[in-house]
């Protein structure tokens, strides 16, 4: 996969900042990712997130984009207005769609897959064999679907 340019990654309020690639590893089914500073304007960082590339099993529990925001910046709408970018680099590698998926008690990330409109696939008990469930003890997922 040929990563692309990121530079037009911003809006009238924040910017996404690559921090690196991520070139996949297919024998253990991770995907090529990129992964950004969510950033002011100015370059201030106030938090990060990440686009993985393609489609597999462990992505549709995984998802395609993670994000995080420092805490005294919440509140503001920025993982979504960052997920609003990262859609528009998925379509750039001909993505038709993506996941993105929660923790079902995490309710600040559910309702930022409400905000962009995500369709609510359900509450799913993840596979015995996933990483999320044998590293970090994760049982469930919310799925949500973008379809782009």
């Amino acid at each position: 996969m040929e990563f692309l340019d990121t530079s037009f990654l911003q809006n009238d309020e924040i910017k996404l900042v690559l921090d690196k690639f991520y070139s996949g590893n297919l024998s253990i089914n991770w995907v090529p990712a990129y992964s950004f500073y969510i950033c002011d304007l100015k370059g201030n960082k106030m938090g990060k997130c990440d686009l993985r590339i393609g489609h597999s099993e462990g992505l549709y529990y995984g998802g395609h984009i993670g994000y995080t925001i420092d805490e005294e910046y919440r509140g503001n709408h920025y993982s979504a207005k960052a997920c609003k970018l990262l859609f528009e680099l998925a379509k750039k590698h001909d993505m038709e769609y993506l996941y993105i998926t929660t923790n079902p008690d995490n309710h600040a990330s559910n309702k930022i897959c409400e905000y962009l409109n995500g369709e609510f696939l359900g509450i799913f008990e993840l596979p015995e064999d996933n990483d999320m469930r044998i590293n970090d003890k994760e049982t469930h997922k919310s799925i949500y679907k973008f379809v782009l």
